[in-house]
């Protein structure tokens, strides 16, 4: 498959909600990591001026009607897992029943509630101004700012009236995309037309109608339907080779941090506390090291120069343990022996008479 598909047939129609049928089975990609699409990424650029729209209030019929948006994957609820990934937004609108999240966004409720993702997406659109806009379900578990980013680029390329992402299986995923406002609300227009309200009506009415180019993201397209899939981006997350990077990720979340740091340094910086100094060492040298960050303004280059400061430490206080044996001091010379006098002769023994200190 080349960079992009030409726009074509959307993917096989299946619920309202989602647009696609079940996946009995399904289960989380073979590795978390953008390189698991089987086509080269476009360059990445500048993304365009946008606003983000998330469809959170669907019933989860098939999560037993559970609370999908709050269930936590990787300690994190689904939702702010993808506030996370659009946070470039202008403005976020999320459509569902207000509830804390972990940045501030406008809240929106499609008439009536529960009427399905048209009628949600009428809604979302009703609150934004943008241009271009990110349609995102609530329930993307490995969606990223890169993929959104690649989205707004390959918008930004084209003409297209649209850039979604396909799944595993090359099915279209409209909820994880990137549109033109225009053409969306030009559809949605249509529709009124014809069907008087959006709601009820399947999204696939509005995407049938759209010039769309698909990139495939099995990765960042996987979304938690089921029980089982949300079992299995919950054991994903623990098993590919960013289990570290989630846990930061988690960690500033539920600590409010909005910062962006070299985790190598800090992690190299435990080691040498570690090692050098003893093993406790590493957490309390963390610790200091972000307070004293802190206290210094909290941004990047503080953080960098607190770090700075105590892995040079840590190396001065290894250092002393490695110089050797420090040379013995007079107290210490064996009973008997004398200072040798240059040459190599024994320092001559004072005049009778004589204060020990002269000469």
């Amino acid at each position: 498959m080349t960079e992009y598909e030409l726009p074509g047939a959307p993917g096989a129609a299946g619920d309202s909600t989602r647009d696609r049928g079940p996946a009995p089975g399904r289960a989380a990609p073979a590795a978390y990591d953008a390189s698991a699409a089987p086509s080269p990424r476009p360059a990445r650029a500048v993304p365009l001026v946008h606003d983000a729209l998330v469809l959170a209030g669907g019933g989860a019929r098939r999560l037993g009607g559970a609370d999908k948006p709050g269930v936590r994957v990787g300690g994190r609820p689904l939702l702010d897992r993808v506030l996370a990934a659009c946070s470039g937004a202008r403005t976020t609108v999320v459509v569902a029943d207000p509830r804390p999240t972990c940045r501030p966004v406008a809240w929106a409720r499609e008439e009536p509630p529960g009427g399905g993702p048209l009628a949600a997406l009428d809604a979302g659109l009703r609150l934004s101004t943008a241009e271009h806009v990110v349609l995102l379900s609530a329930d993307l578990p490995f969606l990223d700012g890169s993929t959104v980013d690649e989205l707004l680029t390959a918008l930004r390329a084209s003409r297209a009236d649209g850039v979604l992402l396909t799944d595993a299986d090359g099915r279209d995923q409209p909820l994880v995309a990137a549109y033109r406002a225009a053409a969306l609300r030009r559809g949605l227009a249509v529709l009124a037309e014809r069907h008087g309200t959006p709601a009820g009506l399947p999204l696939r009415r509005l995407t049938g109608s759209l010039d769309l180019i698909r990139i495939p993201g099995p990765v960042a397209a996987f979304d938690c339907d089921t029980w089982d899939d949300i079992a299995a981006a919950r054991a994903r997350i623990r098993e590919h080779g960013h289990v570290l990077d989630e846990w930061i990720s988690a960690v500033k979340d539920e600590l409010g941090i909005d910062l962006d740091v070299d985790t190598g340094l800090l992690l190299d910086l435990a080691r040498d506390a570690a090692h050098g100094v003893a093993r406790p060492a590493a957490p309390l040298t963390t610790f200091l090291v972000g307070y004293a960050a802190a206290r210094a303004g909290g941004d990047r280059e503080a953080v960098a120069e607190a770090v700075r400061k105590a892995a040079a430490l840590a190396t001065r206080w290894a250092d002393e343990d490695t110089a050797g044996a420090a040379p013995a001091r007079p107290a210490d010379k064996p009973s008997g022996t004398t200072d040798a006098a240059p040459g190599g002769a024994p320092d001559p023994e004072p005049a009778p008479g004589a204060r020990p200190d002269a000469g």
